[in-house]
């Protein structure tokens, strides 16, 4: 008889224990009658401000006329080289020098041509008054005036011309003198002192500059996510070496033409980068990039995890006396992590959050 109790009381503890271990492992039930179970967490129904992102990778990139190539306008020997890779110039800077002597000598030659063009004119001017009183006493005539006045009209053009050659010699001897159009860093020299430079159609480089305060992000959207992304919006990034630094921009503009990566179409979205923090940025830095897409604030909102459905559609599991009870639920604007909760709860109520396997 002794036997028989124990007996029965430890069947009596056994089903206690597997039943307790049966709800906290959370018995579900299906739409379709099965019985679900599911390892689960609570979270509570608050009010916040929920969002949404588009992810994508890109690169930093000079702004336009923030990288800029300095040549020569003219052909000849580079005799002084001022700036090395990695110097800082200001906007005016002396870059670089080309032997200016044959280019002072043309100035020369041109000031010459223009003295003695000015004393041929000042000649005509004197001969046409000479000819004009004698026009008028009948001595010459007429004829005779008109040649001595077109004489003086061409000594007057003889002057403008020897002067535009002057300013051109003078301009050409100022290109011998290569000076920075922006400030910036300097990112590579191509040219030594000693080498010929020839100049024709288009200006040989002598050095880059790159103004890295005017670097913006090209982020390289998907076709499916670009509809979503307008100018105005914000954004944040990251780049490898500052993996602890969330930097934060700003989109300006979606580029219209369409680059194919690996077989998929992005668009390149351009984002003005803000404030570094005293972090420096360079060209052709990997970002990941988060754009920061239009969300809701203060609605009631629970995790993605929380929400659920099936045919009979959106759902949640709240929990009840004999354990996990569904809850039907009308869902709103859904964000990266949350979701907003029209209908169906209230804030404050808890609601189950974790994966669920159906059991056969």
């Amino acid at each position: 008889m002794k036997r028989k109790t124990w007996t029965g009381l430890f069947v009596v503890v056994a089903v206690v224990a597997a039943g307790s271990w049966y709800l906290s492992r959370g018995a579900l039930s299906g739409a379709d009658g099965t019985v679900e179970d599911a390892t689960y967490r609570t979270t509570t129904i608050v009010r916040r401000s929920i969002s949404s992102t588009v992810l994508a990778t890109g690169v930093i990139r000079p702004q336009v006329g923030a990288e800029v190539r300095v040549g020569s306008r003219v052909s000849g020997i580079l005799s002084e080289l001022h700036v090395t890779i990695g110097d800082w110039v200001p906007a005016g800077h002396l870059l670089a020098v080309l032997d200016p002597k044959e280019f002072r000598a043309r100035r020369n030659q041109a000031a010459a041509q223009l003295e003695t063009a000015t004393t041929e004119r000042d000649f005509a001017a004197l001969e046409l008054d000479r000819v004009r009183q004698m026009l008028d006493e009948e001595i010459i005539t007429q004829a005779e005036f008109d040649t001595a006045d077109r004489a003086f009209q061409m000594a007057l053009a003889q002057v403008k011309q020897a002067e535009a050659a002057l300013e051109s010699a003078e301009i050409q001897l100022a290109y011998t003198r290569i000076t920075a159009p922006i400030g910036g860093v300097v990112a590579s020299v191509s040219t030594q002192v000693g080498e010929t430079v020839a100049a024709s159609f288009a200006s040989p480089t002598f050095v880059t500059i790159i103004d890295l305060d005017r670097l913006e992000v090209w982020a390289y959207v998907d076709e499916t996510d670009i509809g979503r992304v307008e100018a105005g919006q914000r954004a944040t990034f990251t780049v490898d070496t500052y993996l602890d630094t969330d930097f934060e921009g700003t989109v300006t503009a979606i580029q219209p033409a369409a680059e194919i990566i690996d077989n998929v179409v992005n668009y390149v979205t351009l984002i003005e980068i803000g404030p570094t923090n005293g972090k420096t940025l360079r060209p052709e830095m990997t970002t990941s990039v988060n754009i920061i897409l239009e969300g809701r604030d203060d609605v009631l909102a629970l995790p993605n995890g929380a929400v659920r459905r099936d045919s009979e559609g959106a759902f949640a599991y709240v929990p009840g006396s004999m354990g996990p009870e569904r809850r039907t639920i009308r869902t709103g604007y859904r964000g990266s992590d949350f979701t907003e909760v029209l209908e169906g709860l209230e804030e404050g109520d808890e609601v189950l959050v974790g994966s669920v396997t159906n059991r056969n």
